[in-house]
C-alpha cells in the first residue's frame, strides 16, 4: 500500500481570524491534533505580532503543549531571520517553514521584501537551521498561477525550483496561494519537478473552492506528490490573499480520498473525529 504524509495546518486556519483565540483554547485544540497521528503539525508562527496578531502567543502555546506521547513533528512558519532564531530556540520544533514567492507583488505583500531580499533571508535561514539540525520547508507561493500580473509559467516555476534546490532546499511545497490551480497545471508541474529533482521532497499546499478539491488532490497524487497540507473543515487560507470562497484544503477530504484510493495516511480516525468537533467549537465562535 502506498502512503502519504498529511501535514495539518491549524496555524493557517487560525492566522486570519481577527478576534483573538485564547491561548488555552489553542493549546486544547492543538493537543487534540497531536493525538491524531498526522506526520507534521504546522502549529504556529514566529512573525511580527503586528502582521499576524493571532500568532503572538506561539511561544506560550508551545510551552503549554504536552509532547510526551506524540510522534507528530512540529513546524513553525517564519518570515525573517529573527523569527527563525526565535523558532530555533525551541528543541521541540523540527521544521521551520519559509514562504518564498515567485511573485514580486505577493512577496512584498506577504513579507515586505523583494524576491532578491527574500533569497538572502532564505539562504541565512537555511544556514542557521542546518547548524541546529532543523529542516526547512520552503513554500513556493504563487506556484500554480499568479493573479497579480507577474510573469508566470510552469517553466518559470521549474527554474525557481532549480534555484531553490541549488541553495540547499530539500523540502519544497508548491503553494496554490489563491486557489488558482487547475488539475492540468498541478499535473504538469509535479510531473516536471519530481523526476527532475529526486532528492527533493515535494509537497502540495492547495487552496480550493468546495467543489474542486478532489480533482486537485488526484492530479497531485497521480503526478507523484506524497506530501499534502490540509486544515480541518477547510478553515483559513492566506490573509494576504483573501477570497471568501477559497479556503485551505479540507483535511477530511484528503483523508476520504486516501480511503477511496487505499492510501495509508497514518491518521487515527476516531481521534480525528474528536479533533474535527473541537475545530467547530473554535472556528464557529471566533471569526
Amino acid at each position: 500500500m502506498s502512503s502519504v504524509k498529511i501535514i495539518e495546518c491549524p496555524r493557517d486556519a487560525m492566522q486570519g481570524i481577527k478576534s483573538f483565540i485564547p491561548t488555552e483554547l489553542k493549546v486544547r485544540y492543538l493537543q487534540a491534533l497531536l493525538g491524531c497521528g498526522f506526520d507534521t503539525l504546522d502549529f504556529g508562527s514566529f512573525v511580527s505580532p503586528r502582521a499576524i496578531p493571532q500568532m503572538a502567543d506561539t511561544a506560550q502555546v508551545l510551552n503549554d503543549l504536552d509532547l510526551s506521547e506524540t510522534k507528530t513533528k512540529l513546524l513553525a512558519i517564519v518570515a525573517n531571520l529573527r523569527g527563525a532564531e526565535s523558532a530555533l530556540g525551541f528543541e521541540a520544533i523540527e521544521f521551520i517553514g519559509y514562504p518564498f514567492s515567485i511573485s514580486e507583488n505577493f512577496q512584498m505583500r506577504n513579507t515586505h521584501k523583494t524576491i532578491d531580499e527574500s533569497m538572502i533571508v532564505l539562504s541565512d535561514i537555511l544556514s542557521l537551521a542546518n547548524e541546529h539540525g532543523v529542516k526547512v520547508v520552503t513554500y513556493l507561493s504563487m506556484g500554480f498561477g499568479n493573479p497579480y500580473g507577474d510573469p508566470w509559467s510552469p517553466e518559470i516555476v521549474a527554474q525557481w525550483t532549480e534555484t531553490l534546490v541549488g541553495m540547499g532546499c530539500k523540502i519544497i511545497s508548491l503553494s496554490d496561494t489563491v486557489g488558482a490551480a487547475s488539475p492540468e497545471v498541478i499535473s504538469e508541474l509535479f510531473n516536471g519537478v519530481i523526476p527532475q529533482f529526486p532528492e527533493v521532497e515535494f509537497g502540495a499546499h492547495l487552496h480550493t473552492a468546495p467543489h474542486s478539491w478532489r480533482e486537485k488532490v488526484d492530479a497531485a497524487y497521480r503526478a507523484g506528490c506524497r506530501r499534502f497540507d490540509g486544515a480541518i473543515q477547510g478553515f483559513g487560507g492566506c490573509p494576504m490573499a483573501k477570497d471568501e470562497l477559497t479556503g485551505n484544503m479540507p483535511t477530511e477530504k484528503l483523508l476520504s480520498y486516501c480511503a477511496q484510493q487505499k492510501i495509508d495516511h497514518g491518521v487515527h480516525m476516531a481521534r480525528f473525529e474528536s479533533a474535527f468537533n473541537k475545530a467547530s467549537d473554535i472556528f464557529l465562535n471566533y471569526h
